[in-house]
């Protein structure tokens, strides 16, 4: 459903050239729910937003069903508006304030399907039902609206034109924890009616990847570090950045074998990317002459992969 190749997403500024991604490569198949995970600052948004063309690449192509969108103009992207749709991280920002419930739903679908009047408010209000609303919320306005009530309006808004593509920007960040957990089920109900519904899952959260995903991928400074199942990730991560964002996951002492992993110093930035592995900086098991060096490549071990010297290492 969604092919990434070699993907590069640069922003030129005063200060340089800041490489958001870098030359990174990702395949969604259809009726997967894909998880991206990493820091602040690695890539995630940007990846997802290039993956509909809201952000153009710099180089690499993106391929939705097939279709390359990679240098496609406005008119172009119009049809493939209705196989992917995006759900952004803050409901209070991504709906208009001057704009009905009804307006904002239904706005997709007076532009793809002409609808209007009665048949579009049928239309608007099946969906709000749909995702947990009354009929009557078509009249309000978003500011009398509560965040996670916010949000549902944006999914309906993205299901309004029957997508087979969703990109999830952390669409519970923003939210309370047990309007989290109905979000959360209603995206997997939502896959369970719909088997050939594809998702990338964008989150900090890892307890959200596990609980939706079935894959994930793990992104350091704009590149992926590692990918793999759910269970065989999380289970056994083989590259060090992973397993310190799994040791940072809050657990009870009761329930924790060893010490949380405390990465040294910050992200890196993108202007200067270090050369070698861009996690060698933070890495405590950095290999002097190697790591510093020469960029990783991939390592195959099980049904996962990564991106580290000590796995070339370790086999050898």
């Amino acid at each position: 459903m969604l092919d990434l190749q070699d993907l590069q997403v640069h922003f030129p500024t005063k200060g340089g050239l800041v490489r958001a991604v870098d030359s990174i490569s990702l395949t969604l198949y259809s009726g997967e729910i894909v998880g991206v995970v990493g820091e602040s600052g690695s890539g995630k948004s940007t990846v997802g937003k290039a993956a509909v063309r809201l952000i153009k690449p710099t180089a690499g192509r993106v391929l939705i069903d097939g279709v390359d969108i990679t240098n496609a103009t406005r008119r172009q992207l119009k049809p493939i508006r209705t196989k992917a749709q995006v759900i952004f991280q803050d409901p209070h920002s991504s709906l208009n304030p001057r704009m009905t419930i009804r307006d904002i739903v239904g706005e997709p679908l007076r532009i793809h399907s002409k609808q209007r009047g009665a048949e579009l408010s049928t239309t608007v209000g099946r969906l709000l039902e749909r995702v947990g609303l009354p009929f009557q919320f078509q009249h309000r306005y978003p500011h009398e609206l509560s965040g996670g009530q916010k949000q549902r309006v944006a999914i309906a808004r993205a299901l309004s034109v029957d997508p087979d593509m969703l990109i999830l920007d952390e669409p519970t960040s923003a939210l309370d924890v047990s309007v989290q957990a109905q979000i959360l089920e209603f995206l997997k109900e939502l896959h369970a009616e719909r088997p050939r519904m594809t998702s990338l899952f964008i989150s900090h959260n890892l307890a959200v990847v596990r609980f939706l995903c079935q894959r994930v991928v793990v992104m350091y400074l704009g590149g992926v570090v590692e990918e793999g199942p759910v269970e065989q990730v999380f289970a056994n991560p083989q590259h060090p950045y992973t397993q310190a964002l799994l040791s940072a996951v809050p657990l009870p002492q009761a329930e924790r074998n060893n010490g949380r992993i405390h990465l040294q110093g910050d992200l890196p930035s993108p202007v200067d990317f270090p050369t070698g592995c861009a996690f060698h900086p933070r890495c405590s098991y950095a290999i002097g002459g190697k790591c510093n060096v020469d960029d990783p490549g991939w390592t195959a071990t099980a049904r996962s992969r990564a991106r580290c010297h000590l796995l070339d290492h370790a086999s050898a």
